[in-house]
């Protein structure tokens, strides 16, 4: 029954020095299978080394014509004697891969790598611009609020000190706040000259307003909002007032 592939179907009953037979059988050629690739691809790495490791003879021409020009055995190439001893070794190449392939996969690793960083950085730049841009948007926001307050204050400031002063019109309409009731009996009676002085009035920023309507207030009353006081005249005000800015009194 040797070399002959035994009828072991399932549902089939087979003896069992058959079964063994066989499997025995099956690991011999699973065994020679090994040791044949192994002897393969060995084989000529083992019959290298195998030469290498001979010593030259004086058989060897190349060997004899050093030996005739004084050369001994062991001794170092050159006329020094400070050559190489060793033969230098080889570099067998076993991959299937053309000359250059290997320098060819190490830069284009290289390039990898770069590329790679590269985009890390401008992701991190990008990420930076995106703060920077946040925080400036966080602080103008926080500036125009600020000047928004300020110029409400200047607006309540500027009616209360004009009507102690029997003012019952403002010099500009935008100096009252806009929920005065007098300013709005007074947009009642607008006629068009009025409506254009409004959109001009629309045109003007919040930190010019502001730097208008503070002014009025510290010629006209000699008040600073800032310092929330009321000055007794112009050389009272230069004197105890840090300045006409709101930085001033930071």
């Amino acid at each position: 029954m040797t070399g002959r592939r035994q009828d072991i179907r399932p549902g089939i009953p087979v003896p069992r020095s058959i079964k063994e037979s066989y499997q025995k059988e099956e690991k011999h050629k699973e065994s020679n299978l090994k040791n044949r690739q192994k002897s393969l691809k060995e084989v000529e790495k083992e019959r290298r080394d195998t030469v290498m490791n001979v010593a030259l003879s004086n058989e060897n021409k190349g060997f004899a014509l050093l030996q005739k020009m004084g050369y001994k055995k062991g001794q170092a190439l050159g006329k020094k004697g400070d050559g190489i001893v060793e033969p230098i070794p080889l570099n067998i190449k076993t991959g299937r891969s053309g000359i250059g392939h290997e320098e060819m996969k190490k830069r284009k690793a290289e390039e990898t790598l770069e590329n790679y960083r590269r985009k890390i950085q401008m992701r991190k730049q990008a990420e930076e611009r995106a703060a920077d841009d946040f925080r400036f948007r966080l602080r103008s926001k926080k500036e125009e609020q600020k000047l928004e307050g300020d110029l409400r204050r200047s607006q309540r400031a500027c009616l209360q000190l004009d009507e102690q002063k029997a003012i019952t019109c403002p010099r500009e309409a935008w100096y009252w706040p806009a929920t005065n009731p007098k300013e709005e009996a007074a947009e009642t009676d607008e006629d068009e000259d009025e409506d254009e002085d409004e959109v001009k009035e629309d045109e003007i920023s919040t930190p010019e307003k502001l730097h208008i309507l503070t002014s009025y207030l510290r010629g006209e009353h000699f008040y600073c909002i800032w310092c929330g006081t009321s000055y007794q005249d112009e050389d009272d005000m230069c004197s105890n007032c840090p300045g006409d800015t709101s930085e001033d009194h930071d």
